[in-house]
């Protein structure tokens, strides 16, 4: 018995997303113009494509194409969220916030119909600095990259809108006193959170790195006295020593879960109402979270240490990000600025200053 071969699909006929059952025809009015319309099963695409040849056939003037119901831009970013950043982001919360924010005003716009100036103006009104404007960017211009590469929409209108200006922003560190007033702010209320404060600011982990699943018990090494993070935001594995007060930090964690086992979360809840609450008792409504990672390495610069090994305990992507704690370093500047000191004579005595200029000269 002869074995029966798979049809193969007429020209201007295919499936787009092989398997997905779902058919597209392709064919040109009287004019030469070429159209694409998404019909749905095979059988019914077949049909349509021989009815739309045939009317080209009899000299009938085609209707433009016009597409399904244009898509919206909360689809675009719907899909990012949904889909796409789970699989491809460390931090997808980050981006998964930003595209919601921006779903509030674009949301249910056309894709297709909003332009780069209505972008650059809603960045203007709704960011407060440089960096975040760009984060805002770079979230839709990704959910319009998609965008493209499944068919959806035509073009990134995002890629004309210009980047702002990073790095004129102050870095906000803790001092001495305000630790001091924020550690008795939580020793009166939250004593039992003052070890996360001491692993955060010693040890600059994200947010994102210190909770949830990326630190698991079995990422601290009691013995080697270092935490191993193999998930980051910049998608690379760091290990960060433990100096004395950190390891007794997670010493107290531990005793608070004795039973926590080796995959469960050190710390599986975010830093919220409590943190709230010292902050403002405190009087530091001002200081972030965020900030004892900032506070993490100015500390680090103002003890001199290399800027290269601040790159990689903090994990940043490129040693320009951690050039923003260069200038802590007075030390190292007030050395600079002594270097150009009058140098002495063979007696010990300063030179007299023309006579150093003549040397100069």
């Amino acid at each position: 018995m002869a074995t029966r071969r798979a049809s193969t699909p007429a020209r201007g006929l295919w499936e787009r997303e092989p398997g997905s059952g779902v058919w597209w025809i392709r064919f040109r009015d009287t004019e030469g113009k070429l159209h694409r319309e998404k019909v749905g099963r095979k059988s019914d695409a077949e049909a349509l494509l021989n009815k739309r040849r045939n009317e080209r056939r009899v000299g009938m003037k085609m209707p433009e194409n016009v597409r399904t119901v244009p898509i919206q831009f909360g689809h675009l970013a719907d899909y990012i969220t949904q889909e796409y950043s789970r699989t491809h982001h460390a931090d997808s919360r980050n981006v998964m916030q930003r595209l919601e924010k921006l779903k509030e005003h674009f949301g249910e716009r056309p894709a297709d119909s909003i332009k780069p100036a209505e972008i650059d103006h809603w960045l203007s009104r709704n960011t407060k600095t440089g960096s975040t404007a760009n984060r805002y960017r770079a979230a839709m211009s990704l959910a319009y990259r998609e965008g493209i590469r499944n068919g959806k929409v035509a073009s990134n209108p995002v890629r004309l809108v210009k980047q702002r200006k990073e790095g004129g922003n102050v870095i906000r560190f803790l001092r001495e006193n305000e630790e001091a007033a924020l550690r008795a702010a939580i020793a009166e209320k939250y004593p039992e959170k003052m070890c996360e404060l001491d692993i955060s600011l010693g040890t600059g982990m994200r947010l994102s790195e210190q909770y949830g699943s990326r630190l698991c018990w079995q990422n601290v090494d009691f013995q080697r006295r270092v935490v191993d993070l193999s998930r980051t935001k910049n998608y690379t594995s760091r290990i960060i020593p433990m100096n004395a007060d950190v390891f007794a930090a997670f010493m107290a964690r531990r005793d608070q879960v004795p039973h926590a086992k080796s995959k469960d979360p050190v710390f599986d809840t975010l830093p919220r109402s409590w943190w709230d609450d010292v902050r403002e008792q405190a009087g530091l409504l001002d200081y972030r979270w965020h900030d004892n990672r900032h506070t993490f390495c100015s500390r680090l610069a103002m003890r001199r240490v290399n800027l290269a090994a601040i790159k990689e305990l903090a994990g940043h992507k490129t040693l320009a990000i951690t050039a923003r704690y260069a200038h802590l370093d007075d030390a190292a500047k007030r050395d600079a600025a002594d270097s150009l000191l009058t140098p002495a004579d063979s007696a010990g005595q300063p030179r007299p200053r023309t006579e150093q200029a003549k040397i100069i000269r």
